[in-house]
């Protein structure tokens, strides 16, 4: 359930809650640092990243289980908890995948089961109402914001991200390459990977978390046949529809 605005310490914007910490383990040995965010579907809560967070075979990643950070008071950040979730329930994946006629896309959900979560913890999600209705509705010079952990870095003491601004580089509603993804053009690192892709809603309607849920992030684009002396990098990443959401809490 979303925190109402005057329950979050004054100017915090309900963004930084939406999104949370990711980091992969085997075992007890960590492994990578991701980003990650809430999504809500009826009384179902889910923790969306990319799919190569949680498994990516041309690396050999394979981590056996991620924990995420929850905050417990929306009026001290300071205050918050790790909580570990398994990825194989007798050796089977328990995360969901999607994949279309253009191939596996890059984002997975994992459901939490909110009996077992501390009484106290604040979630903040996005919902099928913060899905863009029509495409229309990001125009080119639309302006997004990437919110995750870049290289793992973020506030450490509040436990929030960090957000970069980005654009739409190529025609929001157009699957680039053929395939359910869109590119945007903003600065990123790895530990970015699984961040929500937003943009703020033009009315404010959903006073709550007052954002469009576009994408999630999944990579940085690059040429293979760049001179890495003489060409810098493009600058360009990919993004995976946040349509693909329905498909998965189904």
């Amino acid at each position: 359930m979303n925190i109402a605005s005057d329950d979050l310490p004054d100017g915090l914007d309900p963004l930084y809650l939406a999104c949370t910490r990711l980091t992969t383990y085997a075992g007890q040995q960590p492994l990578t640092n991701a980003s990650g965010f809430f999504f809500e579907r009826a009384d179902r809560l889910f923790v969306v990243t990319s799919r190569h967070v949680l498994l990516d075979g041309s690396t050999g990643h394979h981590p056996d289980r991620v924990e995420i950070v929850l905050h417990t008071d929306p009026r001290d950040l300071t205050r918050y908890v790790s909580y570990s979730m398994p990825l194989y329930q007798q050796g089977t994946a328990v995360w969901r995948q999607g994949r279309d006629g253009g191939g596996d896309i890059d984002v997975a959900v994992i459901e939490v089961t909110r009996g077992r979560l501390p009484a106290s913890a604040v979630i903040q999600a996005f919902s099928p109402g913060h899905l863009v209705d029509s495409y229309a509705s990001v125009p080119a010079d639309a302006v997004l914001r990437i919110a995750g952990f870049p290289l793992g870095f973020g506030d450490t003491v509040h436990q929030l991200p960090v957000l970069r601004q980005a654009a739409v580089a190529s025609p929001f509603g157009i699957r680039f390459q053929g395939q359910g993804q869109f590119l945007t053009d903003a600065r990123t690192h790895r530990g970015t990977s699984g961040a929500p892709v937003v943009m703020r809603q033009p009315n404010g309607s959903d006073q709550d978390l007052p954002w469009w849920l576009l994408g999630v992030h999944s990579a940085r684009m690059d040429m293979c046949n760049r001179d890495r002396d003489q060409d810098e990098g493009l600058g360009l990443n990919s993004a995976w529809y946040a349509q693909i959401l329905l498909t998965l809490t189904e």
